[in-house]
């Protein structure tokens, strides 16, 4: 008996063969094959209005809705310098860099991970907007305005459920 292949079962064999490539070929080493680069996104920062001059902190959430990336440093115009930090145990340590998960979220929020805006040239004041650059190894440089809200302000969360 011989089988007669229809223009149909043919296109879905194709289409099958083109997406078992598709997912090999990836590199994502994610293991969903679906996100060859990060995709970064930021929402919900501010920093609470200082109580001193010198320094303030900063709050945001890092949406990645694809490979893997590095938060790697952090500038502003407002300090001399931008330090990465976290808080384990009550304990607040400088980190080098944050890993933002493939597909994931990196959240920076009170008694948690935090940014600290140090040397500060000017105290920024509530209803202010300051100017951050968050650079990433592989999404390169993301600017964002950091809203300067109450220092009692305070989300409930940032991660969104």
């Amino acid at each position: 008996m011989r089988r007669v292949r229809t223009p149909l079962a043919l296109g879905a064999l194709t289409l099958a063969a083109g997406l078992a490539l598709t997912a090999c070929g990836s590199g994502s080493g994610s293991g969903d094959g679906d996100a060859d680069a990060p995709d970064v996104k930021v929402e919900g920062a501010f920093i609470p209005e200082p109580a001193s001059g010198d320094m303030a902190a900063g709050f945001f959430l890092v949406h990645n809705g694809g490979a893997a990336d590095t938060l790697e440093s952090v500038s502003s115009e407002i300090a001399g310098q931008v330090t990465l930090h976290t808080t384990k145990g009550g304990v607040m340590k400088e980190q080098a860099s944050f890993a933002v998960p493939a597909n994931g979220e990196l959240d920076f929020e009170r008694g948690a991970n935090h940014l600290m805006f140090e040397n500060l040239k000017r105290k920024p004041k509530e209803g202010d907007k300051v100017s951050v650059e968050l650079h990433f190894a592989e999404s390169g440089t993301v600017k964002v305005d950091f809203p300067v809200k109450a220092a009692t302000y305070n989300p409930t969360s940032h991660a969104s459920h």
